[in-house]
């Protein structure tokens, strides 16, 4: 299905969809026509489950949310909960979700980000939520899901005092997976979710599922498991697995034979060469000295 987009880049690909924030004009900042545009990127992924990958435009992940459209929204628009609604459905996609972020990630753009399941960074990469400093918070996910990603007191850094995150200060607070060179982003994130395709599909769906489903523990994880163990793909994957395990074992088994074999031989053929000396000393006398050999007479 094609769709045309006015703040978006989509490449559609079989096993995922690469979504580009794009409104290069203002730093890739979340408008309301973004947000409607990205839900129905989750329509599209609701309905036809498959990876995200989630990036912005010219060096820049989202510079935030659109200042002019807040300032004149209201009570009732902060009630609809525009931002935070379309960040808890991609939260909620039921395929593993990436955002891959260079340059600024602040306020909603920070959030969008929060919410996705997995975040990778490039070197210039800078994660922040200045909400109080234009009079509001971070209501679209910051102040309950930062602090499930970093712990509470790296978010109130950001959250309260206004630190910023930069790459190598995101990773090692845990809020990205790697921090990859300058021009490799997309490279890197692309053999990230390569790496997931390699796995069942239907495990990872339900993998997220239980994660997300706090509270819901031990039953929710057996509930998942029984399904998975009555699935074709689980047994077919096991029986790969014991396989090539039976075959490694059976090749290590018959190189260490060999080598048992080889030394056996040369035991074997040195015992040879010594009985055959002591036969020659005993018919004919010493064994000649080299040195003598070469010697006159």
């Amino acid at each position: 299905m094609s769709t045309s987009y006015d703040t978006l880049l989509v490449e559609e690909r079989a096993d995922r969809l690469v979504v580009t924030l794009h409104r290069p004009e203002a730093r890739n900042a979340i408008s309301g026509r973004m947000i409607s545009e990205l839900h129905q990127v989750c329509e599209r992924l609701e309905r036809d489950p498959r990876l995200l990958l989630l990036t912005g435009h010219g060096g820049v992940f989202a510079g935030g949310a659109d200042i002019a459209e807040l300032l004149e929204r209201g009570g009732d628009e902060a009630l609809q909960g525009i931002n935070s609604r379309l960040f808890d459905r991609v939260r909620r996609l039921p395929m593993p979700t990436l955002a891959a972020v260079e340059g600024w990630a602040l306020g909603g753009g920070a959030e969008l980000a929060y919410a996705c399941d997995l975040r990778i960074a490039g070197p210039g990469a800078v994660f922040g939520n200045p909400e109080p400093g234009l009079g509001i918070l971070a209501a679209a996910g910051a102040c309950w899901r930062l602090p499930e990603l970093v712990g509470e007191s790296v978010a109130k850094q950001i959250l309260l005092a206004g630190r910023t995150l930069d790459a190598p200060a995101a990773l090692a607070a845990g809020l990205v997976i790697d921090v990859v060179p300058a021009g490799e982003l997309l490279t890197a994130a692309h053999a990230l979710l390569d790496r997931m395709t390699r796995s069942s599909a239907t495990a990872l769906r339900l993998t997220k599922l239980v994660v997300d489903s706090p509270g819901a523990h031990p039953l929710a994880d057996d509930l998942a498991q029984a399904v998975l163990f009555e699935g074709q793909d689980k047994k077919d994957r096991m029986t790969r697995f014991l396989q090539k395990r039976a075959s490694e074992s059976t090749s290590t088994n018959t190189s260490k034979t060999g080598s048992k074999t080889d030394s056996k031989d040369a035991s074997t053929d040195a015992s040879t060469d010594a009985s055959k000396n002591a036969s020659k000393t005993a018919s004919g006398g010493a064994a000649k000295n080299p040195e003598q050999e070469r010697s006159p007479v």
